[in-house]
């Protein structure tokens, strides 16, 4: 069974926007990493779109102009990754992706049992809803010493709680630390 991986940037006070967190070339070089552990992502509308708008490259291959050649590596990871995404009102997906539709627990439960080195999910509603569900096995928290009193939080609504283990711990040159923790079954 391959876990499902939960990673997010989030500030001091709870913001995840990503426009308000940005990642310089070691936290690039690091979620590159966390991609390429994954056989495959798992999107909610919101972030697939935005990921895609952001990371998939031109038709002729080439990457956007504002893209610094540190973020290659990242931007080839996750555009060749396989994509599932969990939406109820996109009638289609490209990009190496496949719709998800139906019961969200079964649905996630069956590409866990499928064999491989992990699932990664991205977002903030998505992983809300898996967390309630008791299927996100590993948690990661990269948290920038920010704050910025606006934005998205992480978990809101949660309604019961989710007991977890400090695996790892990483400090970055940027101040960011990245917590992962392990769901305690």
């Amino acid at each position: 069974m391959r876990p499902l991986r939960y990673s997010i940037n989030v500030t001091l006070d709870g913001c995840c926007d990503h426009r308000a967190v940005i990642a310089d070339e070691e936290l690039h070089r690091r979620a590159a990493e966390n991609l390429a552990r994954a056989d495959a992502l798992v999107f909610g509308r919101v972030t697939y779109e935005m990921m895609e708008a952001a990371w998939r490259p031109a038709p002729t291959g080439a990457m956007p102009d504002w893209m610094q050649p540190w973020m290659e590596p990242f931007a080839r990871t996750i555009d060749a990754k396989k994509k599932y995404v969990v939406s109820s009102t996109l009638d289609r997906v490209d990009w190496n992706a496949e719709l998800v539709r139906g019961d969200l627990g079964r649905a996630i439960q069956q590409l866990k049992e499928e064999s491989g080195t992990g699932l990664l999910v991205g977002g903030v509603t998505l992983p809300l809803a898996l967390a309630e569900l008791g299927l996100i096995d590993e948690y990661e928290f990269v948290v920038h010493p920010k704050l910025v009193g606006h934005g998205p939080t992480l978990f809101a609504g949660l309604s019961k709680h989710v007991d977890l283990t400090l695996v790892s711990r990483l400090e970055y040159r940027s101040g960011a630390v990245a917590m992962r923790y392990q769901t305690r079954r």
